[in-house]
């Protein structure tokens, strides 16, 4: 860990991977792609709300008097197309608990795409707000004169902004994120313990295909580095029917993933997804399973434009 901040969130249980990532990660990063690639957003075709929970290491509690206990994390999403260009907007916010440590983002995403003959080509850009608090009442202190020994919570707030681009077609998309590029740093007033969001880049790619009429399979890729270390989810889900789905992912240096969910209502507007994480290294630091409940829903009247409208009728479509 780079600094005396980071040291202390490890031991009272709040650190994630032992790549020091410090934004947290999604199992079902496939159906959040935006939060690593503002561009993604151009490829929603309707408006749509999401919510997402994850307990990482469920059960976990600190050795010396069992405050802290297992990180956790909300995400909220909507996105809209835009129905006057072609282009989209959007708003996240994101609570990540980690033991004394809590951060919150506010992020407003906007995307524009222009379409080819062999596909489409996306940029967004993603402004927020971060905000960091840390409760101070959580620290042990061996020196109770120790000039961290503040006692009660402490807030920071800073701008931060990403940048995406992306290509993709009916079948496959490639995108790469540049995340925290103001770099924002948070001290509370004490320069040991500075903490600076470091700039990374996530880079993402996807293929579907489909081996049956029924069947679709979707594998795809995120790597994620802050160019001194690196990590990188791996997961391949197959689709029955459009309705209920399933997949296997795995994280480096960290977990295998199960993945499952369903599509309900008409045309599949509503989606639920659950996934179960098995930690497969350095389980002696960790509690062996983290979950993650996933709900989105699609807003059918929020239609982008960009295209030449459909008018249906019972007997011709043109």
């Amino acid at each position: 860990m780079r600094n005396k901040l980071f040291f202390i969130i490890l031991l009272t249980g709040a650190g994630y991977t032992a790549s020091a990532q410090q934004d947290a990660h999604f199992s079902h990063y496939m159906f959040n792609q935006a939060l690593y690639n503002p561009a993604w957003l151009t490829q929603e075709k309707s408006g749509y709300v999401s919510a997402l929970h994850r307990t990482q290491w469920a059960g976990y509690a600190t050795s010396f008097d069992g405050s802290g206990g297992a990180p956790t994390t909300q995400q909220f999403n909507f996105g809209m197309p835009l129905a006057t260009m072609p282009g989209a907007v959007g708003v996240t916010a994101i609570h990540d608990q980690l033991g004394p440590l809590t951060n919150v983002h506010l992020q407003f995403l906007g995307a524009y795409y222009k379409n080819f003959n062999r596909g489409r080509v996306s940029i967004g850009l993603r402004p927020s707000l971060v905000m960091q608090t840390i409760d101070f009442d959580q620290w042990r202190f061996v020196d109770p004169n120790d000039p961290l020994n503040k006692g009660g919570r402490e807030s920071q707030l800073r701008p931060d902004l990403s940048f995406g681009a992306m290509y993709s077609n009916t079948d496959f998309y490639l995108g790469v994120g540049i995340n925290h590029i103001l770099s924002p740093s948070f001290d509370f007033g004490i320069a040991q313990i500075e903490n600076r969001l470091e700039r990374s880049v996530n880079l993402m790619a996807g293929y579907s295909f489909k081996p049956t009429y029924n069947l679709e399979v979707s594998p795809s890729v995120l790597v994620r580095s802050t160019f001194k270390t690196f990590t990188f989810d791996a997961s391949a889900i197959a689709t029955y029917q459009n309705k209920l789905w399933g997949g296997l992912g795995f994280r480096e240096s960290e977990a295998m993933i199960v993945l499952l969910g369903y599509n309900f209502l008409k045309d599949g507007i509503l989606k639920v997804g659950y996934s179960f994480d098995y930690v497969i290294e350095s389980r002696e630091a960790k509690q062996s399973t983290s979950h993650e409940v996933f709900v989105r829903y699609k807003l059918g009247g929020l239609t982008g434009g960009g295209g030449k409208k459909i008018i249906r009728t019972p007997r011709f479509r043109f």
